[in-house]
Parts: structure tokens; C-alpha cells; sequence
């Protein structure tokens, strides 16, 4: 059985929406798909793209009022000024969504000016995809893994911070 997680008799089938856009450069939303059906028997994944970040937060909450438990959101901002600004107010959106709906949304934004190499950028966002896509499976099934993680300077997609000792 390996270290894929199985739903047991008795368990709920979970909801996983996947919201993802057009405007990214890769099929992060295919790729979070993937890594939740390789990890997890039994979740049902539903998928719903737009064309770009500021239509993540309706996304989300559609996929909500179609009994999604957890939306996971992936986008790609440009490198741009104006494009960091679209993101923050993306980012509110999703923020206030999640208030709205009492349900985690996890965002998974890969910001194009995080680096001009074009294998460094897809690497970063084949991390944080699978990363947060696993992340989100713990949200729902074991958050007690997250407890075990907490202040491990744990990064997606990018090399983990040290820990500080408190």
C-alpha cells in the first residue's frame, strides 16, 4: 500500500476543487489533479478554469457551492508591477472566500519574477503544486501532519528555511 493514503469503511468521500487559469505558463491544475489521485484513493476532484487570477476567488466559490470541503487555487501573476497588484487583490479575494465559506482555500501562486530561468520558474511550480496539493490532503484527512511540521521553516517549491530553536 505504500505511503498512499486510503479511504477506510465508514469514511466520507471528500471534494477537492482545483481552480486554476489560462494565464499560466504550465497545467499546474492537471499536475494538482495528478499528485491528489496518486496520494489518495477516493477523493473526487473537481476542476474549474478561468483565464486568469482575479477570476480564482469566483472560481473558488463556486466550487464550494458545489460541495467542494477544499479548493486548491493556482495561478501565475506576471513579472509586472501591475501584476504583483492583481495578485494581492486575487489573493484578498481568495482570502475572503474562504471567511465566507468556512473552508480552506489553499493558494498556490508562482510569481513569474521569481526567477528569469525558465527550468528554475518550472521547477518552482512542479514543487509548489505537489506540495500544496499534498498539503491540502492532510488539511482534510490528517491535519495532525501539519502539527507535526509547524515552525520546520517547511517552503513550496523552493528549499526549506533552517528552523530556529525557541
Amino acid at each position: 500500500m505504500g505511503a498512499k493514503w486510503r479511504l477506510v469503511l465508514g469514511d466520507v468521500m471528500k471534494k477537492i476543487g482545483i481552480a486554476d487559469t489560462m494565464f499560466a505558463r504550465a497545467d499546474m491544475g492537471s499536475l494538482a489533479e495528478k499528485t491528489i489521485k496518486e496520494n489518495h484513493d477516493g477523493i473526487k476532484v473537481i476542476r474549474y478554469t478561468v483565464p486568469g487570477i482575479k477570476d480564482l476567488p469566483l472560481a473558488s466559490k463556486k466550487l464550494f457551492d458545489s460541495g467542494c470541503d477544499l479548493v486548491i487555487a493556482l495561478g501565475m501573476p506576471g513579472g509586472k508591477e501591475i501584476d504583483k497588484m492583481c495578485a494581492h487583490e486575487a489573493s484578498t479575494g481568495l482570502i475572503n472566500a474562504q471567511l465566507q465559506g468556512g473552508k480552506h482555500i489553499v493558494e498556490v501562486f508562482v510569481h513569474e519574477s521569481e526567477t528569469e530561468n525558465d527550468l528554475e520558474l518550472a521547477a518552482i511550480m512542479k514543487g509548489r503544486t505537489v506540495r500544496h496539493s499534498l498539503n491540502a490532503i492532510d488539511l482534510l484527512f490528517h491535519p495532525e501532519n501539519l502539527t507535526k511540521r509547524a515552525g520546520t521553516g517547511q517552503r513550496q517549491g523552493g528549499k526549506n528555511a533552517e528552523a530556529l530553536t525557541l
